[in-house]
């Protein structure tokens, strides 16, 4: 059973920096792609970035940019969102999910397990 266990999220100001971690069991880690979505209150959940297997390819949101980066560490079966520059519209539940595939992209149908989230608050 594939079981995804999120951590690193909690209360920080604007501009600030968190990073958020996903250790994932039960499934060849390496050979899937992973990835971050969150929700906002009231609103659905969006797509944030992705990373391939090996983590050669990487894909953002328009929105995140050039402020977080993913990554993964194969060894430890975990993927990784930095967040620089934090905003307030950065404010949601987090969630990571493993892909159906090696590579994957923006469209939540490409994940088949999810994690339970965790919150990131972001304070003007």
């Amino acid at each position: 059973q594939v079981q995804l266990v999120e951590s690193g999220g909690g209360l920080v100001q604007a501009g600030g920096s968190l990073r958020l971690s996903c250790a994932a069991s039960g499934r060849t880690f390496s050979s899937y792609a992973m990835g971050w979505f969150r929700q906002a209150p009231g609103k659905e959940r969006d797509f944030v970035s992705a990373i391939s297997g090996n983590g050669g390819r990487r894909y953002y949101a328009d929105s995140v940019k050039g402020r977080f980066t993913i990554s993964r560490d194969n060894a430890k079966n975990t993927v990784y969102l930095q967040m620089n520059s934090l905003k307030p519209e950065d404010t949601a539940v987090y969630y990571c999910a493993t892909a159906r595939t090696y590579y994957s992209g923006s469209f939540q149908a490409e994940y088949d397990y999810w994690g339970q989230g965790t919150q990131v608050t972001v304070s003007s």
